[in-house]
């Protein structure tokens, strides 16, 4: 009997290209599947979501008039126990609207992980949309920012310091999935001193579902919170923010302040609401794949560069010899895309569109290269 992974990878669509430029690697391959483990982003539709799709309401969300964008948005705050919610275009779209509802007056600060999304990899979104200055913390525990990190970070001076205003928090974190006992700890600090919160929960459904909490109970935690459609959900596209019907209301002006008054887009939100339902149930079977890979690299030396707790793996081939580009070119040739880089360190993101089998070409080409270089 065929498990809910298993049917929906089964009707996984094939990339057929005539050819595909991989850095300095150009191949042929047409008519084969390419599994893809740059990131949990690039999962792709099955025919099954374009057949949600046929089904979903056609009309216009600027005007609030979608049922199927009005469901999706229901179902999402509900699960994270808030008021409202808004379907926006993108991870750091929702990201930046929840910061820029809790940021009214500047000048003012947000502290955030040295490592998050929203001081990386958001173009910088929070300066530029709220007039922030990002306070970015390395945890001194390596792994969580803690109450104790915070409290050595806090600009309370308001003639000299841009004053923090919120607290934005990650979860999971390159993978690693933040204690829920700290995130209670750290709101009742922001409690003390008059903070917001903002979560940037754009793969809180891995963490969910790896510690059996309820999304709720993360979520009861946070004044704003994002989570996102398009990584591990495997939906086409997509996030929602969830917070206050009052602050929601105003949501919906920022966001098409921004450009991202959606029109007809019942569709995807129709596809999204069938991932969540259909592929985050999923999740564990992924965990236990990526937690398979991790062991099997400790094994050959391969140092695990992060903790392996969800569905990515942080490796360091250093201690073998291997450079990541090698790596990179040898699963190419079997159809298995990661990362490329001219050193040794790599991440690989698994999704439910990674079969078990596609673990076992990792493992094997990473061995016979190891051996390889051991003969040579």
């Amino acid at each position: 009997m065929l498990t809910i992974a298993t049917r929906l990878i089964s009707k996984r669509p094939f990339i057929s290209i005539s050819h595909r430029c991989y850095g300095n690697l150009q191949l042929k391959f047409t008519k084969h599947q390419a599994i893809d483990l740059r990131s949990d982003t690039t999962t792709q539709p099955t025919d099954a979501m374009f057949d949600i799709m046929k089904t979903a309401s056609r009309a216009d969300d600027v005007f609030a008039e979608d049922k199927s964008i009005h469901d999706l948005e229901r179902y999402v705050a509900d699960l994270l126990g808030h008021e409202e919610a808004v379907f926006c275009v993108s991870g750091s779209m929702s990201n930046q609207l929840g910061l820029r509802l809790l940021l009214t007056q500047p000048p003012h600060s947000v502290i955030c992980d040295a490592r998050s999304h929203i001081y990386n990899y958001e173009c910088g979104g929070m300066s530029y949309h709220s007039q922030a200055s990002p306070s970015p913390i390395l945890p001194r525990n390596g792994h969580h920012l803690t109450v104790e990190d915070m409290e050595n970070n806090l600009m309370t001076d308001p003639l000299h310091s841009p004053t923090t205003r919120v607290v934005s928090l990650e979860n999971t974190l390159n993978g690693t999935i933040m204690p829920l006992d700290e995130i209670e700890r750290i709101h009742q600090f922001c409690q003390s001193h008059d903070l917001k919160m903002h979560l940037d929960g754009a793969r809180l459904w891995n963490a969910s579902q790896a510690t059996g909490i309820p999304l709720k109970t993360y979520g009861q935690y946070f004044d704003t919170v994002s989570v996102c459609l398009s990584k591990g959900v495997g939906a086409p596209i997509g996030s929602v923010l969830v917070g206050s019907s009052s602050t929601m209301a105003r949501a919906r002006h920022l966001r098409k302040l921004m450009g991202g008054g959606w029109r007809q887009a019942g569709f995807l939100a129709a596809a999204a609401h069938y991932c969540i339902q259909n592929v985050v149930p999923t999740m564990p079977e992924t965990h236990k794949l990526a937690r398979r890979l991790a062991s099997s690299f400790e094994a050959m030396g391969i140092q695990i560069t992060v903790p392996c707790e969800t569905n990515m793996v942080f490796i360091d081939t250093s201690a073998v010899g291997v450079k990541i580009d090698l790596l990179a070119d040898e699963l190419f040739k079997q159809n298995v895309l990661i990362p490329k880089s001219s050193g040794y360190q790599a991440r690989l993101v698994l999704h439910y569109q990674v079969p078990s089998d596609t673990v076992d070409t990792i493992i094997k080409v990473t061995s016979e290269l190891i051996k390889k270089r051991q003969f040579n």
